[in-house]
């Protein structure tokens, strides 16, 4: 049922709907009149009886909320990217979206959602990784939890492209000064890290990821192959990544610690703690005087260098991990003029 209430102020009389129904948000709306306060709040309990579903159990009595709830106790912590997750789910419960009976969530809802994320000017990748959850929530729940009538409402509904990769390269220049590689080395050697520049080095000669290379051992390098064997990627598969000898000298130079297996043993970023690695990159970034230019531009710096040494797609991606042409095409920038040398 719905509420009207009267309300007397300042500015004169005005009326206020509420509908509350459950496994539905809330819904209320102020009018200046009792008339357009009752046809408003009609209206609104018209569209919730439209909603009408075949019986399933528990899913009726569960909210979003409480799914989310039970995804982040059963099966994110089975995940690798636990961490980024939890993140989102928290992120995902402080919404509107999550008040809904997971049977009362329509395709027409995710939509509404997904458009006013974009207004917010939230990145299509984040309203696709929050998208990817809703999804997986429904489908666990229709697959393990006993809800197999549950529709997924996610499903059929369009969601932002990828926005362009980013096509940030080092500046090359035979002037030291604005050499922007020679810059930021120089700069990484003078902050309070001594990992910092080894670091910068392997992303910049093989490509890794920055949470590849902190969790490099001494034991996944052959010196004499030259390979780091990465046992456990981003993608949940190992991989083995060839090394230049600039990359093993960088490696080689690094003073064991013998209370850490790990090479760099250094966190990659915890919020607003100073020791570590995004840390002192950033303070470097600023000594070299380095604009818009992020970590993981090394990674899209070092996969460009590959193609440009002739290296074919096969080979880059075997080194750098992507997994598909697309995912190449993104992170790669080869320079214009270097291809128009190739072309005559």
């Amino acid at each position: 049922m719905a509420t009207i209430s009267k309300y007397v102020g300042k500015r004169g009389t005005t009326w206020r709907a509420q509908v509350r129904r459950k496994g539905f948000p809330s819904q209320t709306d102020s009018f200046e009149s009792k008339a357009d306060a009752k046809r408003w709040a009609t209206e609104i309990e018209n569209q919730m009886d439209k909603r009408k579903f075949v019986p399933l159990g528990d899913a009726e009595n569960t909210s979003l909320y409480e799914a989310l709830e039970r995804y982040l106790i059963e099966v994110t912590p089975t995940k690798k990217g636990a961490k980024q997750e939890t993140a989102r789910i928290r992120q995902l419960r402080s919404m509107a979206l999550s008040e809904f009976a997971l049977t009362a969530l329509r395709s027409a809802d995710i939509a509404s959602w997904r458009d006013a994320l974009l207004k917010e000017n939230k990145a299509p990748t984040t309203i696709r990784n929050l998208a990817t959850i809703v999804s997986q929530v429904y489908e666990t729940a229709r697959q393990e939890w006993g809800m197999e009538g549950l529709s997924n409402p996610v499903r059929g509904v369009r969601m932002p492209k990828h926005r362009l990769g980013r096509d940030r390269r080092l500046v090359a220049n035979a002037d030291d000064k604005k050499d922007e590689e020679k810059r930021l080395l120089v700069a990484s050697k003078n902050v309070s890290c001594i990992y910092l520049t080894p670091i910068i080095i392997i992303a910049l000669e093989t490509g890794m990821r920055l949470g590849e290379i902190l969790s490099i051992q001494r034991k996944h390098i052959d010196f004499n192959e030259c390979v780091a064997h990465l046992p456990d990627t981003k993608n949940n598969t190992s991989r083995n990544v060839p090394l230049s000898s600039r990359a093993l000298k960088a490696i080689k130079d690094t003073p064991a610690n013998l209370s850490e297996a790990r090479i760099f043993p250094i966190k990659k970023d915890a919020g607003q703690a100073v020791d570590t690695i995004e840390y002192h990159f950033r303070k470097a970034r600023e000594a070299a005087k380095l604009k818009d230019f992020r970590f993981h531009d090394l990674r899209h710096e070092a996969t460009s260098r590959l193609f440009e040494m002739g290296l074919d797609i096969m080979e880059v991606s075997a080194i750098t991990g992507h997994k598909t042409l697309d995912m190449l095409k993104r992170y790669t920038h080869l320079k214009a003029a270097d291809l128009a040398k190739k072309l005559g």
